[in-house]
């Protein structure tokens, strides 16, 4: 037998037995260590779920912006989403000393403003799809402008939603869409690289709008755009209309997922409805999303005050079941 194992015959059984024992307890010992250190490293990748959560300013109504600003501060929430039209149906009407008061009256609440959305509402003569190239142009050059307000309002995201502004128009295909879109957002580049922005496209539902109404759709263009400065926002209103469930649209597009809205399929705010955001954010701790939690709403009949501080209740609420 000890020849049939490689060993002398005159080595005895009882140092076969202490080698193969020193082996166990070697293989044991460096399997305990490796697992370890795998346990250890996913600890350490692992970064502590911890969002940071935004209102859009368009849910203050009529209030000024610092009474705006005051009470979302206190309501716990450190970011606004900023609607231009909140102040300027064009910003390239708002001066330099306006705008330096816009971003000094948030910093004085203790916020600040992440960026802007619903870009182009309320504007005229632009179209981020129109065959007509002039109209691509003067869209180009007023997400310029655009990009510059962001960056003077201390922002760094432009999310395009403007479903009225980028919706095909009869006659245009598909992919001629995706071609004018990707004309315009490459011609706003140098300035987004300059002014350190990005812009992020929203999938929205196609009751608003027959362009990017899927988040693949959505995920298609910004792929062939093929620039990190365009990425993606999702938001659970327009995804409650996806045939995917939501935590499912997270995971699988969660790579070029860049800010993510809260609100409930009835319009208004996380828990004013019948949404569940405990498996939704679930999703978004899984995938280490980083980002913002951005409160926007479109019902506003309950009130700013009541929108602003029972959304973070029902959020933080949820987020404790994680």
């Amino acid at each position: 037998m000890a020849e049939r194992m490689g060993l002398h015959p005159t080595t005895s059984l009882d140092r076969i037995c202490d080698v193969n024992r020193l082996s166990r307890r070697r293989f044991l010992a460096a399997s305990c260590a490796a697992a370890g250190v795998l346990s250890a490293a996913r600890v350490h990748a692992a970064k502590p779920f911890r969002p940071r959560f935004a209102i859009c300013n368009e849910v203050f109504g009529d209030w000024s912006l610092d009474k705006g600003f005051a009470l979302a501060a206190e309501a716990g929430y450190t970011g606004i989403e900023f609607a231009p039209f909140t102040v300027a149906n064009d910003v390239r009407t708002v001066s330099a000393s306006r705008r330096t008061d816009i971003k000094q009256q948030a910093k004085n609440a203790g916020v600040e403003i992440l960026g802007l959305h619903w870009l182009l509402a309320k504007t005229e003569g632009f179209h981020l799809t129109s065959s007509d190239p002039q109209i691509r142009r003067n869209t180009t050059s007023y997400l310029k402008e655009l990009t510059n307000f962001c960056a003077d309002l201390g922002g760094d995201l432009l999310i395009f939603g403007s479903p009225q502004q980028r919706s095909l128009a009869p006659g245009v295909a598909r992919a001629d869409g995706f071609k004018y879109a990707g004309e315009v957002i490459h011609g706003i580049m140098p300035v987004l690289e300059e002014r350190n922005v990005r812009v992020a496209f929203e999938p929205l539902s196609p009751r608003s709008t027959n362009f990017l109404s899927t988040a693949a759709e959505t995920v298609e263009l910004i792929d062939a755009i093929g620039s990190t400065r365009c990425q993606l926002i999702l938001d659970c209103l327009a995804m409650s209309t996806e045939s995917v469930p939501i935590p499912e649209l997270i995971r699988r597009h969660h790579k070029r997922l860049l800010h993510f809205q809260v609100n409930d399929p009835n319009r208004k705010g996380p828990g004013f409805g019948d949404l569940d955001f405990v498996p939704i954010l679930a999703a978004l701790s899984e995938v280490e999303y980083q980002g913002w939690l951005s409160l926007e709403v479109f019902d506003f009949s309950p009130g700013p005050e009541r929108l602003a501080r029972e959304s973070m209740a029902y959020l933080k609420k949820c987020l404790a079941k994680l």
